[in-house]
């Protein structure tokens, strides 16, 4: 397939880049089973404890025995437990929770990358670092990709959202590196394609760009040779399985995946 350069570039700067977009995104890992934490008390190092995390998402600490932290954010554990500890034991305690092991995250990738599959998350992780951990794009795969998010309570429905890779390695404004989490699962689909053939200069098959039309997909072609009949142009569309051949086409009409745009060649 012709016109990928960029699925290049993207695929070797997600590799070199994605610590820089990692840190910039400043996620806030979620704390899960399996995790192990490193509670700090200001001040009281008799207090300082490593933990796992367990399966209904506590763990044990001196003085005020289980705490709630599954779900929660690293700073928002460190917040809790600084709350029981101030419920009679410590006045104003400063607590620092760090992530000693990450355990608990696991996402799922498929289609356009090199090694899809189940892939466990070490802390912070993006969609850009996931990518990299999958080794990276296709040459064939499209610049959109689709995150489905589980519900976090029955009564709301799966979180889809939709991320265009292009935008984001461009860093257009408006556009952030998203935080992945666990259970999510990432799909990169195969790009649309369509073919040029007749009196072009390039002829074959090209990647299709949203907003592309008749003449910007000869233009990828090479533009028109001179012997080409410009105002005959015509579009082989499959509808439902059944081939269409659409006549004398306006070349600002849009261009849809598989169509074969046919330019013939001119009487005089």
């Amino acid at each position: 397939m012709k016109n990928v350069p960029w699925i290049l570039a993207l695929s070797l700067l997600v590799c070199f880049w994605v610590p820089v977009l990692t840190y910039a995104a400043e996620i806030d890992y979620r704390i899960g089973e399996g995790d192990v934490l490193r509670v700090l008390v200001y001040d009281n190092p008799d207090l300082n404890t490593n933990a796992r995390v367990s399966g209904q998402g506590t763990i044990i600490f001196p003085l005020v025995g289980e705490v709630a932290i599954g779900g929660l954010t690293v700073s928002q554990a460190a917040q809790k437990i600084g709350r029981e500890l101030a419920n009679g034991y410590i006045r104003d305690p400063q607590v620092t929770v760090f992530v000693e092991e990450f355990r608990s995250q696991r996402v799922t990738i498929m289609g356009e990358v090199r090694t899809p599959g189940l892939h466990e998350l070490s802390g912070s992780t993006s969609l850009m670092e996931l990518i990299s951990k999958a080794g990276g794009l296709t040459p064939d795969a499209d610049f959109q990709a689709t995150i489905n998010r589980k519900r976090s309570s029955p009564q709301e429905a799966e979180q889809q959202i939709n991320v265009n890779l292009r935008d984001l390695l461009d860093r257009r404004e408006g556009t952030a590196d998203v935080a992945l989490q666990d259970g999510d699962s990432v799909f990169i689909p195969r790009a649309g394609v369509y073919y040029v053939t007749g009196q072009v200069r390039r002829p074959g098959s090209f990647r299709l760009e949203p907003g592309t039309s008749v003449i910007k997909a000869i233009t990828m072609a090479g533009g028109f040779t001179e012997l080409a009949a410009q105002k005959r142009v015509r579009i082989i569309r499959k509808v439902d399985g059944v081939e269409n051949v659409m006549q004398r086409v306006p070349l600002h009409m849009p261009v849809i995946h598989e169509d074969v745009i046919v330019v013939p060649e001119s009487f005089f």
